[in-house]
């Protein structure tokens, strides 16, 4: 039981849980005996934002190619339809930290993630990822390539080591919010509380994620955690002027890849800068 529970100290794990953590052992075994090419991916938060003892602090992880058999996650019907065919494909393709050690796909942070998704589209299919775009200027469409191998992380202004909390002073009412960066397991609870609060407003016209996704995050207003407390400052004086300054901030912290790229059109010669469109031709590309 040690070993099984060693990354999870002092927390009781149910009997799924430790299926997974059986079955990541054994694909890191598998993947070394059968000699899988593997690659060593650089993660976007540099495993700043995981506690030094979390296996993902290395900033880094090993994906195997991808073979029939994520082709055939890819191509599951009833995985499509449920959202979670990219997240069954990724927790395939992760065989561990580079050192050994299991990763749980549920504590990555969206920014990794994130990563960890470009790295198994440029191991899969090739990094060349065609798009098709509209100039904002004259509506004329045009198609590209992009290449996806020279995408980089963004820079973030992490000073904090090991330790997934910040804080930002509100501009106007001058509160300290002291929060954290989201993971996969958060965004996931986000999407089913949303849902639940939808259901309860019998209203098919609000959306609840924005305050949601606020409620997960913040971890403390001016030193007070109590929930809620937190909770009756986001839905009642978290002022919309405060609220776009902390988004801004959480944009300046949040590790991720750089999905813009320099977009010139041949018809006006407008130029900018615009975000890589993530269509389906991303991991279903043509013939």
């Amino acid at each position: 039981m040690t070993k099984v529970t060693e990354n999870y100290p002092g927390k009781e794990l149910s009997t799924d849980q430790l299926k997974q953590q059986l079955v990541e052992d054994a694909k890191i075994v598998q993947a070394k005996e059968a000699k899988f090419p593997t690659e060593i991916i650089d993660l976007p938060s540099k495993g700043l934002l995981y506690h030094k003892d979390h296996p993902l602090s290395t900033g880094r992880v090993e994906m195997k190619y991808m073979t029939a058999k994520e082709e055939d996650i890819l191509t599951s019907q009833n995985l499509i339809q449920k959202g979670v065919v990219i997240d069954m494909l990724l927790r395939s393709l992760i065989v561990g930290n580079g050192e050994g050690k299991r990763v749980n796909y549920d504590d990555l942070v969206l920014g990794d993630k994130n990563a960890i998704m470009v790295a198994a589209r440029v191991l899969g299919y090739g990094a060349e990822y065609p798009i098709e775009q509209t100039c904002p200027k004259c509506q004329a469409k045009s198609t590209e390539t992009i290449d996806l191998a020279n995408l980089d992380n963004k820079d973030i202004d992490i000073t904090s080591k090991n330790e997934n909390i910040f804080e930002f002073t509100l501009p106007l009412s001058k509160k300290v919010i002291a929060f954290k960066i989201l993971s996969h397991s958060d965004e996931a609870k986000i999407a089913e509380t949303a849902k639940k609060m939808k259901k309860k407003a019998h209203s098919s016209q609000i959306s609840f994620e924005l305050t949601s996704r606020l409620k997960a995050m913040i971890l403390s207003v001016d030193g007070e955690d109590d929930r809620r407390e937190i909770d009756s400052f986001i839905e009642n004086e978290f002022i919309s002027r405060d609220s776009l300054a902390f988004r801004k901030n959480l944009d300046l912290v949040t590790p991720d890849v750089d999905m813009t790229h320099f977009f010139e059109c041949g018809e006006c010669g407008h130029e900018d800068s615009v975000q890589i469109p993530l269509t389906v031709e991303f991991f279903w590309p043509r013939v």
